[in-house]
């Protein structure tokens, strides 16, 4: 009898953590289980000072951040961290397509800023390319 052993299969995302910040469960759920598929850890909030709450806590190597959010908004929550000099990527998710709220967005540290309904594979593919880019 042969005793082989397969090689560990490798995801993109083992030894992360991923931070997910959505006040709708549906998304929550599928973000989430697309980033564990993908080897995650991942750690979920749904409102904003739970977010921000799980950033300053755990210090995740990526953060999937809503814009519009109870108890605190995305974009609130993006100056938080940057008085606070918490810095790490962060993806921007919002269904607003307003450009001010973009352009507000990315220059309080927001690395990407993506639209809802959101495509799985584009934030799986965003998230890689982010955290394979230099902090």
């Amino acid at each position: 009898m042969i005793n082989a052993r397969l090689p560990l299969m490798q995801h993109r995302f083992d030894n992360r953590t991923i931070a997910i910040v959505d006040d709708d469960p549906d998304i929550l759920q599928s973000v989430e289980l697309a980033f564990r598929h993908e080897g995650a850890i991942t750690l979920t909030a749904s409102d904003g000072l739970g977010g921000l709450h799980l950033v300053r806590e755990s210090r995740p190597d990526l953060l999937i951040l809503d814009m519009m959010l109870p108890r605190s908004s995305g974009l609130l929550v993006l100056e938080k961290m940057q008085e606070e000099k918490i810095e790490l990527p962060v993806i921007m998710i919002t269904a607003n397509l307003g450009k001010r709220h973009r352009e507000f967005a990315l220059g309080v540290g927001a690395r990407a800023y993506l639209f809802k309904p959101i495509s799985l594979v584009r934030l799986l593919e965003t998230a890689a390319k982010l955290l394979e880019q230099p902090a």
